[in-house]
Order: C-alpha cells, then sequence, then structure tokens
C-alpha cells in the first residue's frame, strides 16, 4: 500500500470544504465556517462539510 505524503494531504484538506447544497469546494479557515462568514460562490447558501477522505 502507497504512504501517504503529509504535504499532499494537507494541499488536499486542509481549509477545505463542500457546500452542501450543491457541493462546490471552498477553501476558507475553520473559524470563518463556524461562524457563517463565508457564503458559497454559486447558491449564496452558508451550510458546509469538511471533504471526507477515502
Amino acid at each position: 500500500m502507497a504512504t501517504k505524503i503529509p504535504e499532499a494531504n494537507n494541499r488536499m484538506f486542509k481549509n477545505a470544504f463542500i457546500c452542501k447544497n450543491c457541493n462546490t469546494k471552498i477553501r476558507a479557515s475553520p473559524l470563518k465556517i463556524l461562524s457563517k462568514k463565508v457564503k458559497c460562490r454559486k447558491c449564496k447558501k452558508t451550510a458546509f462539510r469538511t471533504i471526507k477522505k477515502k
């Protein structure tokens, strides 16, 4: 099995969130996401989830 590279893991998953409504990927700090300061570019909603690691 391949070893996981921490740099690639950070690049893919750090500060990345998915809109629950339209599945758009947004990069923002977790504090801004939790305080609802970030809106989706497409649908203008504030509901986000983290990216699920496989």
